[in-house]
């Protein structure tokens, strides 16, 4: 079977979602191939920020961060369901940067956007505040300052959805296998991973997005060339929460680098990142050894613990691959995160490179509009002032909507509540599916995981495996044991075989 569209996204991470969220939004016909699940490489592995940048500043890249700090205002206003403002506590020690330098970044910091909606930076007493009891007694003072924090996965999942739902076809499991440009259309060859038939697609317009992929793709796009990236891999780990209060911490190193420490899913807290150069197999990326002692080296240079943090204590890992604009310097923390977007010269082709998860929206915005002359037709982007899918509450006030979730929902437990309205928003009540009791939510696989969620989730949200469920649309793979996820996988199995979503692609 053969099918056509206007454009064809490759790659499902956001900025592939985004830019399909974007020119859906202008009428255009969109379609988009992911070779695994929706957010399954890097769009996952971030530190779950969406944030200016404060230590872009020192590499003097204030053009980044004026445009992330009014992409970080739009994107809170437009989904205040999974992004919401955190403080983040930065404790001085003089051996590192000197206390003027990291006030005047801050007043920076505070003063590239105007109007901001989130509190200015301000000095504070660590001695004498709860947010320096965790600390080492030797750091008395420190700077507070405020970013947001949100789900990477979903972010991404909820453009993916935002662009289906104006039209767009998302085709996950799907492989690029090749692009050639002839009578003036893209002819693209995909294969349905499941079965291994082969597609042929037709599109007027090309967009490579695929990340640390984006070489690969390039080679299979007739006559195109290559660039000249850099692959760095940061690295995260989850331990055991260490410290009380919701707030964050931004821990200086002696090699310049910074280091967060975020308080996540309740009862963990998040460590990250590392910045380090990669060469090795990018469909297999992990944290290594190196890289687990230096996030716990930091950990125990500021914390105050009974015992130092060590490998042992880490309950989970990961780790992504950034596709970064290649560059000379030495020090992989210094190479820009601006994103650059690249038009064929002779071809209606975009490929992009690098970029941080806080800027998708806009370089989508900015990719779409560089294919205007394509599309003479297509409408001016709507996504700056329109709500991510399950972000349109009643005056945009997210408290409101869940003190009346939990008033609707009295039958519900608070914290089945408090999850369903952070993850889903308004569309908690889809995968409610007008239930009036826990009974009516079917199967318990655990951890507040119902069946009504999980048929909900393979059917809106792509999911396709145990995995897809618990490590990219709810975040308790953390709490599930290996019996608990070999049932989950049993269930989605047998779903997908009764729904005939596994063996019928799209296409067909």
């Amino acid at each position: 079977m053969t099918a056509s569209s206007d454009i064809f996204i490759v790659g499902g991470g956001i900025n592939g979602v985004g830019m399909a969220a974007d020119a859906a939004s202008r009428g255009l016909s969109v379609t988009l191939c992911e070779k695994n699940d929706i957010a399954s490489g890097t769009s996952s592995a971030s530190t779950k920020l969406i944030h200016g940048g404060l230590r872009y500043l020192e590499n003097f890249e204030f053009s980044l961060v004026r445009k992330a700090l009014r992409e970080r205002e739009i994107l809170w206003h437009n989904a205040k369901h999974i992004i919401s403002p955190l403080e983040f506590i930065l404790p001085w020690d003089k051996k590192f940067r000197p206390a003027w330098f990291i006030r005047c970044g801050l007043f920076i910091y505070d003063h590239l956007t105007w109007n901001s909606s989130f509190p200015r930076s301000r000095k504070i007493k660590l001695s004498e505040d709860v947010r320096g009891k965790a600390l080492q007694s030797r750091f008395k003072t420190g700077f507070s300052y405020f970013d947001c924090m949100t789900d990477d996965a979903r972010l991404t999942l909820l453009n993916a959805i935002a662009a289906k739902e104006q039209g767009a076809t998302l085709l996950t499991q799907t492989t690029f296998l090749s692009a050639k440009f002839s009578n003036n259309r893209w002819q693209i060859q995909l294969k349905a991973n499941n079965t291994d038939q082969i597609f042929t697609y037709y599109a007027t317009a090309l967009v490579n997005a695929a990340g640390p992929w984006i070489n690969q793709v390039q080679n299979r796009i007739e006559n195109e060339k290559k660039f000249d990236v850099n692959l760095v891999k940061g690295s995260h780990i989850i331990v055991r929460k260490l410290y009380e209060g919701h707030f964050a911490y931004l821990l200086q190193n002696p090699d310049k680098r910074i280091i967060f420490a975020i308080p996540y899913q309740n009862e963990f807290t998040l460590i990250g990142t590392t910045d380090v150069c990669y060469t090795e197999d990018i469909d297999h990326v992990k944290i290594s050894p190196d890289e687990i002692r230096y996030l716990c080296d930091t950990i125990n240079y500021f914390f105050k613990h009974p015992v130092k943090l060590t490998e042992s204590d880490v309950i989970f890992s990961y780790a992504g691959v950034r596709c970064l604009l290649a560059d000379d310097v030495k020090n992989p923390a210094k190479i820009s995160r601006d994103y650059h977007v690249h038009s064929s010269e002779s071809l209606p082709l975009l490929t992009v490179l690098s970029g941080k998860i806080t800027t998708y929206r806009r370089l989508a915005e900015e990719s779409i509009e560089k294919l205007r002359p394509f599309f003479p037709q297509m409408k001016k982007s709507k996504t700056q002032h329109t709500p991510l899918p399950g972000g349109d509450f009643f005056a945009g006030d997210f408290s409101r909507f869940c003190e009346k979730a939990l008033s609707d929902y009295s039958w519900l437990p608070e914290k089945i509540v408090a999850r369903y309205t952070k993850n889903y928003g308004t569309r908690m009540h889809m995968l409610l599916d007008n239930a009036t009791s826990l009974a009516d939510l079917g199967k318990h696989f655990g951890h507040t995981l119902y069946q009504n969620e999980v048929n909900y989730l393979i059917q809106y949200e792509w999911a396709r495996t145990a995995e897809d469920i618990l490590w990219r649309r709810t975040k308790l793979g953390l709490l599930f044991s290996a019996d608990e996820c070999r049932e989950l996988e049993n269930y989605t199995s047998k779903f997908l075989i009764g729904e005939i979503l596994w063996q019928k692609h799209p296409l067909q």
